[in-house]
């Protein structure tokens, strides 16, 4: 990896973090976005493994872990399988049609963020549902490298209190990056030398972090959660477009 690349990962990185650590959510979002902006898709989601892990893995922490293991399995399940069927997506065609892809999920994250549709969800449907929407999101992150649709608006709609919204979201998006990474080594995108760098990664995310969380102290969380929606849309839009044209 050359100089200028290794500081446009840092910064990316920085960003990431930061934005996580003010509205709470949105560290693969960001930097899967600007990332796949210099690089493919394959290799920003192979960058993104360790960050996301750990992260991920800190926010699934809690009381509630084993209850909403009992409760969610089915989807997490489902998400493993998904992102087992869809396994070589994220590389095929050099990464075009991912990048399409990732825009496309960007933009709709983004398009549903700003316009605060709520869904809901019996939980009478849980059953086959659950699993449904695991497999749905285990191939959109088999496909993009990212993990929020449809996978959080199902958790936001099926009633879940907001530090047990917050955990699930963890829980899910731990099993999603773990799935995706079992895939990227399967296909041969992580290697040990991108898994050093995905490590180091590390280290800035956790920075923008702290910046991130000292800003929320001071000023709204929802002025850069419009922000945030406003970036993902257009980011996506800017992706899609970038490849089509």
């Amino acid at each position: 990896m050359t100089f200028s690349a290794l500081v446009a990962v840092t910064l990316t990185f920085v960003l990431a973090g930061f934005v996580k650590g003010v509205i709470g959510l949105g560290l693969p979002t960001v930097a899967m976005g600007l990332l796949a902006v210099v690089m493919t898709p394959a290799q920003a989601a192979a960058l993104l493994v360790a960050p996301s892990f750990l992260t991920n893995v800190w926010q699934a922490m809690g009381p509630e872990l084993a209850p909403l293991t009992r409760r969610l399995w089915p989807m997490l399940l489902g998400i493993c399988v998904g992102v087992w069927a869809g396994g070589g997506l994220l590389t095929a065609d050099g990464g075009a049609q991912a990048s399409i892809g990732l825009g496309a999920v960007l933009a709709l994250y983004g398009l549903l963020g700003l316009t605060s549709v709520e869904f809901s969800v019996s939980t009478r449907l849980e059953p086959w549902l659950s699993p449904l929407i695991g497999a749905i999101t285990g191939v959109v992150t088999a496909a993009t490298g990212v993990y929020m649709i449809p996978s959080a608006p199902y958790l936001q709609a099926i009633g879940l209190q907001k530090d047990d919204l917050v955990q699930a979201l963890g829980l899910a998006f731990t099993v999603s990056t773990v799935a995706l990474a079992a895939s990227l080594v399967r296909d041969g995108a992580l290697q040990i030398s991108v898994a050093g760098v995905s490590l180091l990664a590390l280290a800035p995310a956790l920075l923008g972090m702290v910046l991130g969380q000292s800003v929320r102290a001071r000023v709204r969380p929802e002025t850069f959660r419009v922000c945030f929606f406003v970036g993902s849309l257009l980011l996506g839009a800017h992706l899609m477009l970038r490849t089509l044209i």
